[in-house]
């Protein structure tokens, strides 16, 4: 039987790798880790980590996220900027569209509903 508990830690966990898709990118050359701890009907937690940079993003899914460390812009397509830093939380509601913009590598938990 699996363990029912799961601490969100990247130990133990493949870290996949990954940047913006170029159509996405706006400046920099952000470089993404995440270390998805869970996966599984249609849910995902893990830990997410970017180095600095700015692209466009798109949501049609549902995303809370907690800051961990660095500093961030979220910018919605009204143009409201959202500065967020270590210890923030937040959620990414389906529809959502802007920028985000890491001003220092940017690490967060994050919990995604598809």
């Amino acid at each position: 039987m699996p363990d029912l508990f799961c601490r969100l830690l990247p130990t133990g966990v493949d870290a996949e790798y990954g940047q913006p898709a170029p159509d996405r990118l706006i400046s920099g050359d952000p470089q993404f880790t995440t270390w998805n701890v869970e996966d599984r009907d249609g849910l995902f937690a893990g830990i997410w980590q970017s180095t600095p940079g700015k692209w466009r993003i798109s949501y049609d899914e549902w995303e809370y996220c907690r800051i961990l460390s660095g500093v961030s812009i979220i910018t919605d397509a009204q143009g409201t900027a959202h500065t967020i830093k270590a210890g923030d939380s937040f959620i990414l509601r389906p529809g959502f569209e802007g920028t985000w913009e890491v001003i220092e590598t940017t690490t967060k938990d994050y919990v995604i509903r598809l």
